[in-house]
């Protein structure tokens, strides 16, 4: 009999770290057993974002105004609708960028790779166009209101 060989597992390093050696989320391979679990998994995920990236507060904070000014002006419930998706589509395009981004970074390392920077200019390229949409369709539905508010 032959001996079972584990493959990607360098010795020295047990399954739990990283091949930089960062440790990484005991069982973070592992499906998410229950719905709480998906939740704490995506709520982790939120919380990544929001503290390690500073567009990702940006657009939090740019959503949350926007929003608050909608509600001040006293827009339709259609019209929030439509702010309320246009925000929520910028904070996922914001994510989903993350997500490239590292998932790139975790498959090539430190090398430099022109599919790499493609995939990573291209999922920025998905934020910026998000957010010059989000902001015309909130200048569209916000500035009118406003005017009439501010009696211009």
């Amino acid at each position: 009999m032959g001996s079972v060989k584990v493959p990607n597992v360098t010795p020295g390093i047990t399954p739990d770290v990283h091949r930089r050696g960062r440790r990484l989320r005991v069982g973070a391979w592992k499906v998410a057993g229950d719905l709480p679990a998906s939740f704490r998994y995506a709520a982790q995920g939120l919380a990544y974002g929001f503290a390690s990236q500073r567009n990702f507060r940006i657009h939090v904070i740019t959503g949350l105004v926007v929003l608050s000014l909608g509600l001040w002006l006293g827009l339709s419930p259609e019209r929030l609708a439509v702010l309320v998706l246009t925000v929520a589509a910028v904070l996922v395009l914001e994510l989903l960028n993350t997500a490239t981004e590292a998932v790139v970074d975790l498959a090539i390392g430190r090398q430099f790779h022109p599919l790499a920077r493609i995939a990573k200019d291209c999922a920025a390229a998905a934020v910026l166009v998000a957010s010059l949409s989000s902001l015309m369709i909130a200048l569209l539905l916000l500035v009118p209101p406003l005017w009439l508010r501010l009696g211009l």
